[in-house]
């Protein structure tokens, strides 16, 4: 069955836990979300906050896939750039599909919701997101139709003589 989106749900205790939950178990299974095995609720809850603030100063958007069960299967951040040069463009985090629906096109399906609710968005000429290097996601992102347009080598020390690229993508929406 395919996710329903909500681009900006309530914010509820159900939402949060099922987020956090979300962002746990992404991480477990070896997902690149900013944090990297092991990883407690505990330790994502500050990272989510920060976001939830920015969510309630109206500088980023919570985008959430629930599955046929109203859980949180699948989450994005769509947030503003502040920068008065930049503001026609918007940045995509903490991407996310709950492992149990790995493999059945979610991933794609979350990143097209995210693409539309981006172009609703006044000014919006094109997305960029960064992603690790090391774990093929440039290429299932390129399939999406996003551009590789610039990458840092080593950025991302994911462990002591393990850095990973930093690689910056655009999907250009005009």
């Amino acid at each position: 069955m395919p996710l329903t989106f909500t681009l900006d749900p309530p914010v509820t205790p159900g939402l949060r836990d099922g987020i956090l939950e979300l962002w746990v178990d992404v991480t477990e299974a070896g997902g690149a979300v900013g944090f990297v095995p092991p990883v407690t609720r505990e330790d994502v809850r500050p990272e989510l906050v920060r976001q939830f603030v920015a969510m309630e100063e109206q500088r980023s958007r919570l985008l959430v896939g629930f599955d046929e069960e109203g859980r949180v299967a699948a989450t994005a951040f769509l947030t503003l750039n502040t920068h008065r040069l930049m503001t026609h463009w918007i940045w995509l985090y903490t991407v996310m599909v709950h492992p149990r629906h790995q493999g059945e096109g979610y991933g794609r399906d979350l990143l097209a919701a995210a693409e539309r609710a981006a172009r609703a968005l006044p000014g919006i000429e094109a997305i960029r997101l960064t992603c690790r290097g090391g774990l093929g996601l440039e290429r299932f992102y390129g399939s999406c139709g996003y551009k590789e347009v610039g990458r840092v080598p080593g950025a991302i020390r994911v462990a002591p003589g393990d850095d990973r690229d930093d690689i910056i993508m655009l999907l250009a929406l005009t």
